[in-house]
């Protein structure tokens, strides 16, 4: 019990914080959970879980208010939904050691667009087919992973040339199709514990709703996700030392 109400408000707090600086708290919550003792994959299928809870909400706000662009996201959406499960199947053939240094490289990675990555695109592209291209390799690659893949989207069709504001809601239009593609496929070769899931879904909306509500106020962005890659970093390091020492 003490277990689940430590990991109930470890996923709150990160939900706040990273709601605040518009991204998903999945990236963070996986190595925090495993370094607490749980196994990696199944800390994996948590952070999906849980990252699915929140961004079905945005999707469902987003499709109210007409802003999703359907042409745009669904060459996205339909290859994350078919190339997430097949990273996440791919996942149990592969060494744990050797996801976890993906990941790790994913958490450098992630942490160094927070910190340093800078808005001017370096190509401007319009193509269907490009879509189509990111959406299956940024699938595999968030299956394969365990986490919902925006962290990897974002920059990525940013500096592909596309509008910010429009990849924003593309993003959380699609991460559910890809998070729940994959958890589904990890639930289907792993244990899995209900209850835990269940409370840390409640904890990460509970988190969420809050982190947006606060966006509202003169909160700066830059701030945020400086301690948002302050954490990343962090995070990542540990990891470093878990392979070196």
């Amino acid at each position: 019990m003490n277990d689940y109400i430590l990991y109930s408000f470890i996923t709150f707090v990160l939900s706040i914080l990273f709601s605040m600086g518009g991204a998903g708290s999945g990236v963070a919550l996986i190595p925090v959970l495993n370094f607490l003792g749980l196994d990696f994959t199944f800390a994996k299928a948590v952070g999906l879980f849980a990252g699915a809870s929140t961004t079905i909400t945005s999707s469902i706000m987003n499709i109210k208010r007409k802003v999703v662009e359907y042409s745009f996201v669904f060459p996205i959406a339909i290859m994350m939904m078919l190339f997430a499960p097949l990273g996440a199947y791919s996942s149990s053939f592969i060494d744990k050691e050797i996801v976890k240094f993906f990941f790790m490289i994913m958490l450098f990675y992630s942490a160094s667009m927070m910190m340093f990555g800078k808005k001017k695109a370096l190509f401007h592209v319009e193509s269907r087919f490009t879509l189509f291209i990111v959406g299956g390799i940024v699938g595999y690659i968030a299956g394969l992973l365990g986490v919902g893949g925006g962290n990897i989207l974002i920059p990525l069709l940013a500096l592909l040339g596309y509008e910010p504001k429009k990849v924003a809601v593309a993003v959380s239009f699609v991460v559910p199709f890809s998070a729940l593609g994959s958890f589904f496929t990890y639930a289907s070769y792993i244990e899995l514990d209900w209850v835990l899931l269940l409370c840390v879904a409640l904890s990460a909306i509970a988190g969420g709703y809050i982190g947006n509500y606060m966006m509202h106020f003169k909160l700066k962005q830059s701030h945020i996700k400086k301690l948002m890659a302050f954490i990343l970093y962090a995070l990542a390091i540990k990891l470093l030392y878990h392979f070196v020492s």
